[in-house]
């Protein structure tokens, strides 16, 4: 099975669009926009997958593990995540380019495996790296009390996170969306439940991280065997030490921006860990976990994003470009809205899930899901940033995490000093996180905006005349009992709000993205 299988192409390069002729929105060709609705629909289906394969992780590692275990594990997974993500070398992205720039395979049927190798190879000698620092000084993934082996193991998921990623990027540029759905949407959640589950009985001191390492391992053997079945293995492949250092050095704005976009949604826990305790950690990661669904979303489309717009930029096709930012923009912003409110109103009830002592984490819950429908702009116009400004863009991300982390340690003293609960100390950096994020939005659709030369806008008024109807079915919910209101008010509100979206929010473009098969006709 060795050698490539033909590529996998939009159509031809596209050409311009007249924004007159498209409603004010031009775009880059049938072909690429019916590729963001396919791989957004695929998604969007393994999203919900997700859904319903986190609810027993979050309920078995609460109410059986308990929330000082939960904070313990959450403390932990920052700096190996930090790692995996630090290995990748922002090749996730960077590698998109770098096989559209070899033509999908090149002049030799070999050459596409030959990339995937080469960025394969650089990431298992950073991720190498990162896990012996890591193994010598253990007090770096948990720094309080002793570090038990089962938590030491967690090394070894640093390289099977980084080689997972890569694999399902250079799937992505396939438009292979599917494999990641099986990959983190039903094998690696559903590892993760029953394996905490079992682990439980037998060493309950670290079933959290076994389980964890146990379920991204899965993932990955998932992802590395669809990648040869892609790719094949790559015949008469050599290291190339110099092209390896070029591919280091191209790559570092790229690392650095995916490094800050991750940091971002970590930087409140890393800080949170030495000024709250790990019962109050494991409350805010709690919350956090149930914020992260929305977040999904936006990974949903990001994958085909970038090479459609790889293409583009090669073209010149900026107009194409600006649509398609917006158009997904919205997409991931109407989406990102009407989950927020299915999980914000019934807060209390998803947070009651882990037991009594959640519910304080409600507030917190609030504003990590209003950061993440906030962020939705900022994270569309970085996936052409990065092609068309990189070190711009770079030092954007790069100011925006030291606002945060700058609002993060003063909300944290204000509300210390107000004599405020560990957990609304919690609830402060979530506040300094959406805050962050909504500025982060603003400079980046900016920049963009003054780069391609067309506007990068994904508000809708449709999205208010949703939001007031669903707000409203959310608040009758709240006279029922909290299992009625979880059972009936969740899918009704977030039925609600797609009636109203769909009819005074989406145009025929946005359509699409239901029509199966089918491409943007106008």
């Amino acid at each position: 099975m060795a050698g490539m299988k033909g590529c996998a192409r939009l159509g031809n390069p596209v050409a311009s669009a007249d924004p007159a002729a498209t409603g004010g929105r031009a775009f880059g060709g049938e072909g690429d926009i019916a590729a963001l609705a396919k791989g957004g629909r695929t998604n969007v289906l393994g999203f919900l997958v997700r859904l319903v394969a986190r609810i027993p992780f979050l309920f078995i590692a609460s109410r059986m593990y308990g929330a000082s275990a939960m904070g313990r594990f959450a403390a932990a997974l920052v700096m190996v995540e930090f790692a995996g993500q630090m290995a990748t070398l922002g090749q996730k992205r960077g590698l998109a380019q770098r096989l559209d720039e070899t033509g999908c395979g090149g002049h030799d049927a070999d050459s596409g495996a030959h990339a995937v190798a080469d960025a394969l190879l650089v990431t298992t000698l950073l991720a190498g790296a990162m896990s012996a620092l890591i193994w010598y000084f253990p007090e770096l993934v948990v720094p309080h009390g002793t570090v038990s082996m089962g938590e030491r193991l967690l090394v070894l998921s640093v390289w099977v996170l980084a080689v997972g990623d890569i694999a399902l990027a250079a799937l992505a540029f396939r438009f292979d969306v599917a494999t990641t759905v099986r990959a983190r949407a039903v094998v690696e959640p559903w590892t993760l439940s029953i394996t905490a589950g079992v682990a439980y009985f037998f060493y309950p001191a670290s079933g959290l991280a076994l389980a964890y390492l146990a379920s991204v391992s899965a993932a990955t053997l998932v992802a590395l065997v669809a990648l040869v079945r892609a790719y094949g293995l790559p015949r008469r492949w050599r290291p190339r030490p110099l092209a390896l250092m070029r591919l280091a050095m191209r790559n570092m704005p790229l690392a650095g921006a995916d490094a800050v976009e991750w940091g971002t949604r970590k930087i409140d826990v890393f800080i949170l860990r030495f000024f709250i305790g790990e019962a109050a950690l494991g409350i805010y990661f709690f919350a956090q976990q149930l914020s992260s669904l929305p977040q999904k979303l936006k990974t949903s489309f990001e994958p085909v994003l970038g090479p459609v717009i790889t293409r583009n930029v090669r073209t010149g096709n900026m107009a194409a470009i600006a649509a398609q930012v917006c158009q997904v923009g919205f997409w991931i912003t109407a989406a990102q809205t009407g989950l927020a409110l299915a999980l914000a109103i019934p807060g209390a009830g998803l947070m009651g899930l882990g037991g009594p002592a959640f519910v304080q984490g409600t507030i917190a819950l609030v504003f990590l899901l209003l950061a993440e429908v906030v962020a939705a702009t900022a994270v569309v116009s970085e996936a052409a940033l990065i092609y068309l400004a990189r070190m711009r863009n770079l030092w954007i991300s790069l100011a925006m995490i030291v606002l945060q982390g700058v609002l993060t340690l003063a909300l944290i003293v204000v509300a210390q000093r107000m004599g405020l609960p560990p957990v609304w100390q919690a609830a402060a950096a979530a506040l300094a996180m959406a805050l962050a994020l909504a500025t982060s939005s603003l400079l980046k659709s900016l920049l963009l905006a003054r780069i391609v030369g067309h506007a990068i806008n994904n508000w809708r008024w449709g999205l208010v005349w949703a939001t007031l109807p669903a707000a409203l079915v959310g608040a009758l919910s709240h006279l029922l009992p909290e299992w009625a209101e979880l059972l009936f008010g969740i899918p009704a509100i977030v039925a609600v709000y797609c009636l109203v979206i769909w009819r005074t929010g989406f145009g025929p473009e946005d359509r699409v993205l239901f029509r199966r098969g089918g491409a943007q006709k106008g």
